[in-house]
Parts: structure tokens; C-alpha cells; sequence
């Protein structure tokens, strides 16, 4: 069971439907690995529409309908989209084990790991861009070759990490599969992918990273990453 959970505001927000959608697809995988945040947002779901049914409706003007079947018949024909983690989502156990992807990471990109747009980044880790309306925020798959430590560094914004497979260390300590790892300008780490297996990481931030130490320092004015 992971033991690094999100916090009570990110999940409540979830609940809300009021997160951007990069960081909601991060709590839907991370939710579909843990029952603890998962009961959370259950609760919190339970409760909003408790809210809702003791809120008197409020009647609507003739002009305020007209303009909604207006909009409503304009889209008449359109593409439909849908959120594919929307809502709760208990995985089976055979799920949990065995698929390195949680199942809304899964139905969203809709192809196998192998397929996607790797690309070589350092020290054999490797990346994949996900495209998503994300508020300027970047989100990818990051794959960290076992025992492989990061370069050292700082972030120039916030980060948010969900380990998906394997696992890393950090002087934050041990992150495991369904862990979430928060960091931001405050955090200077170098996560070190554990030994026998590849570490698999969903990463969602706002802003480049910065490397730290002797060398990186010097090394900041000609990467962007």
C-alpha cells in the first residue's frame, strides 16, 4: 500500500471537479493504487452531493433557457469528449499487480508503453511527452534505468511525481509504487531508482528543474528540462 498520499486540499479539489486536467489524471492513477485516497474522495463526493440536495433550486428566466438551448443546438453534430478517469475507479487485484499503468493513465494514452514517443534524456533515463490542456504545466512518463541516480537538483516551480513501477530514494525516503512525491523550490534532491527493477514515473510540473551541486551549477544556462 503506497504510504505517500496527496494532500486533504488536492483531493477535496478532485472531488470538486475544479483541477486542472494534468493534475487530475495524476490523482485518478493515484487513487486507482490506493484505498486510502480513494475512500477520501468517495467520502468527499458523498458529501458534495449531500450539498447539492439540500440547495433550493433557483428558477432561470425565459431569456437564461433560450440562451442554453441556443449553445446546446450549436453543438448539435460536435465531437464528443469525454474525461476517461472521471469519477472512482476500484482496480482488481490482478490490475493492481501486473499493469504498470493505472487504468485511467491507460484509457487515456490508449496504447502500450513500448508505442509511445520515448526520448533520451541522461544517464539512460528516458521520457514521454503527454499532451493534455494542462495550463502551461508539463506532463510525462519518465523512466529511470534501475540504480540510476538523477543529477541533483532544485525545482524552479512545483512537481508533482506518482511512481507507477519500481521505485526511487531520496533523502525524503523510499517511494514506491502509488507513492506521490510533492516538490518544489524548497526540495534539493537526487532521487536514486532502486536496485532490479526500472522505476516508471508519471511527473506533472509548472516549471524547468534547476541541477544543483559543482557541476550542475554550471550546466543550467545550456539545458532546458
Amino acid at each position: 500500500m503506497p504510504e505517500h498520499h496527496l494532500s486533504e486540499e488536492i483531493l477535496m479539489a478532485y472531488a470538486a471537479g475544479s483541477l486542472p486536467e494534468a493534475l487530475s489524471l495524476v490523482v485518478a492513477s493515484h487513487i486507482t493504487l490506493c484505498p486510502v485516497c480513494r475512500s477520501k474522495v468517495e467520502t468527499y463526493e458523498a458529501l458534495g452531493g449531500s450539498l447539492m440536495e439540500d440547495i433550493s433550486p433557483a428558477s432561470l428566466p425565459e431569456s437564461a433557457l433560450s440562451n442554453i438551448f441556443a449553445v446546446l443546438d450549436s453543438d448539435e453534430g460536435a465531437e464528443e469528449k469525454t474525461v476517461p478517469w472521471g469519477g472512482t475507479f476500484t482496480p482488481s487485484q490482478q490490475e493492481r499487480e501486473r499493469d504498470p499503468l493505472p487504468r485511467p493513465l491507460r484509457d487515456y494514452l490508449g496504447e502500450n508503453l513500448s508505442a509511445l514517443p520515448w526520448r533520451p534524456v541522461i544517464r539512460g533515463v528516458e521520457e514521454a511527452e503527454i499532451t493534455l490542456g494542462s495550463n502551461g504545466a508539463r506532463t510525462r512518463l519518465m523512466r529511470i534505468p534501475a540504480g540510476v541516480a538523477m543529477p541533483r537538483h532544485t525545482h524552479g516551480g512545483e512537481e508533482i511525481t506518482l511512481v507507477l513501477e519500481g521505485g526511487y530514494s531520496d533523502a525524503d525516503g523510499h517511494f514506491g509504487r502509488g507513492d506521490v512525491q510533492l516538490a518544489d523550490p524548497s526540495v534539493d534532491h537526487q532521487p536514486v531508482a532502486d536496485d532490479g527493477e526500472d522505476c516508471l514515473c508519471l511527473v506533472v510540473s509548472d516549471a524547468p528543474l534547476k541541477l544543483t551541486g559543482p557541476i550542475g551549477r554550471w550546466l543550467n544556462p545550456f539545458i532546458s528540462y
